[in-house]
């Protein structure tokens, strides 16, 4: 049995070759930093909707946008945080385990449970959407593979989940020591049905003797590519 988790799922998507060469080969990207700021708004915000699951009412963002949801309290929801636990389900036709750590877990008047993801940036504007570029297409395929991973373990799970959105605020007077964010509610209504059919493709590249060919919008590929040509020269 080999683990899988929601990101090495992603990492298939952006670029199998990528995704070979760390899995089979054991050649990982290069690291990228840690994003600290983030997951201390992550942290906080798991502190925040904790009072109310304690207490066992809405948030104040839920009652402002009206969502027919509290967060709920799960007896398995530590582990499920957790990123080297989080949601597992082991997929026998493959024999891989796949996992997913998730942020937030709410639930609904009709006992379904609510997938929410916490996100954080600074950037100018309001953000109240997901956008249509590669970054926000990651974004749902995340809430999907979660949404995906709960229904495998048998929960009733909405369509609908949701991203609480923190938007750090650049136009401030002066920093005074504290960053103010603006936290908007984005829901989407996810569509799992491609995650099966992935993890048959992720299978059969793990299972390859040969390196795919590498993806065209690769830039870590297209990178070695560049300097290949140059030490030719």
């Amino acid at each position: 049995m080999t683990k899988l988790s929601r990101s090495k799922i992603e990492l298939f998507i952006q670029c199998p070759r990528c995704f070979w060469l760390d899995q089979v080969a054991g050649i990982k990207r290069p690291g990228m930093p840690a994003f600290t700021l983030n997951s201390a708004v992550d942290h906080l915000l798991k502190q925040e909707f904790d009072i109310h699951r304690v207490n066992g009412d809405r948030h104040p963002l839920q009652e402002q946008y009206g969502i027919d949801a509290r967060p709920a309290a799960h007896e398995k929801l530590d582990a499920w945080r957790h990123n080297f636990t989080g949601v597992q389900y082991y997929h026998e036709p493959t024999d891989l385990l796949i996992f997913g750590a998730i942020d937030d877990l709410w639930i609904n008047s009709k006992d379904e449970y609510i997938v929410v993801d916490y996100k954080a940036t600074a950037k100018n504007g309001v953000v109240d959407h997901l956008e249509d570029t590669p970054w926000h297409d990651a974004y749902r395929r995340q809430m999907e593979i979660y949404q995906w991973l709960l229904r495998q373990n048998g929960y009733q799970v909405s369509s609908t989940g949701y991203f609480v959105y923190a938007n750090g605020q650049k136009d401030r007077k002066a920093f005074d020591g504290k960053l103010e964010f603006d936290i908007n509610l984005i829901a989407y209504t996810g569509d799992d049905s491609w995650v099966e059919g992935k993890i048959m493709e992720i299978r059969d590249c793990l299972n390859s003797p040969t390196c795919p060919a590498a993806s065209e919008t690769c830039e870590h590929c297209n990178y070695q590519k560049k300097i290949a040509e140059l030490v030719k020269k």
